[in-house]
């Protein structure tokens, strides 16, 4: 399957036009049009019906895998790429919003350095296909336990820290006055579901074995986590946060989490060997201040 005709497929199918694909990737509209026609060739069946412009049963099925597969030779190129390429030059790192704690910044060279923050899925894509050097992911897990990261192409994951969680209420909150809380307690509560800033509800629900649980009052798609505190301040839901980010809002209070034994976990993520600032950064946060 030719990876070219797979790409202008996936676009024609996200955009549901020829013509808009066409602009989007630089081709002429009978390009295009020529690309579907020898995918579907090739395939031996109709991918696209053409008024209104929208996936077949087989091409619906085609678009599930055609993510992985295109990730993954990007990735490949990334890889390549960064083993022939020169060993310095500026340092790429993304991470989720709430991995970069007071450990994280403090080991962050003083130059040379681009900080992309962005949602926590992202992040593995973004070091596979060689958007950044290294990537911060985080989440919930059973103390010294990995977390669970998809399977976008080889990359190595190291822990670099895991803290406490705490929950964040607005300060007249019935429960503000608490010194722990449990989770168990809280599935009927008001949440705010911010997939990209917060912890997600889906490690919460998987927490609890509660997978209806933790219904969203509002959901916030930023990764702005003073947003996210102001949400929580004027009441539209709890959040969790981890206990080093958690702190120091005027408006909300953090109450620690007691039940059940969970932490924050932030991992490392790179792909192939290290060299230069990588290597450096990567030393600093492992504590391992000799690597690379």
């Amino acid at each position: 399957m030719d990876p070219h005709l797979l790409r202008t497929y996936v676009t024609v199918a996200r955009l549901a036009s020829f013509s808009e694909a066409a602009r989007e990737l630089g081709y002429t509209q009978s390009a295009v049009s020529q690309h579907i026609a020898a995918l579907e060739q090739d395939l031996g069946t109709s991918l696209l019906t053409r008024r209104p412009v929208a996936p077949t049963a087989a091409g619906e099925r085609l678009l599930e895998h055609a993510g992985p597969l295109l990730l993954r030779l990007d990735a490949a190129r990334a890889e390549v790429a960064r083993m022939a390429a020169a060993p310095e030059h500026g340092l790429a790192l993304a991470a989720a919003p709430t991995a970069l704690g007071p450990h994280v910044v403090a080991a962050l060279p003083a130059a040379g350095v681009t900080l992309r923050v962005t949602a926590r899925d992202e992040v593995p894509a973004a070091v596979a296909t060689g958007a950044a050097d290294l990537g911060l992911v985080d989440g919930l897990a059973a103390p010294n336990d990995p977390l669970r990261l998809p399977d976008v192409a080889p990359l190595t994951t190291r822990g670099v820290t895991e803290d406490p969680v705490c929950v964040l209420l607005p300060r007249d909150h019935p429960l503000a006055g608490r010194t722990g809380l449990r989770l168990g307690d809280l599935v009927d509560a008001r949440w705010l579901d911010a997939p990209g800033a917060a912890l997600p509800l889906t490690g919460l629900r998987a927490a609890t074995g509660n997978p209806g649980g933790f219904r969203p009052a509002l959901r916030y798609d930023g990764t702005d986590l003073r947003t996210l505190v102001t949400l929580t301040a004027a009441g539209h839901g709890l959040t969790l946060l981890p206990s080093p980010v958690a702190g120091g809002a005027a408006d909300v209070v953090a109450v620690p989490l007691v039940a059940p034994r969970v932490v924050h976990r932030v991992e490392l993520v790179h792909a192939g060997a290290l060299r230069g600032a990588a290597a450096a950064l990567a030393g600093e946060l492992l504590g391992e201040p000799g690597q690379g």
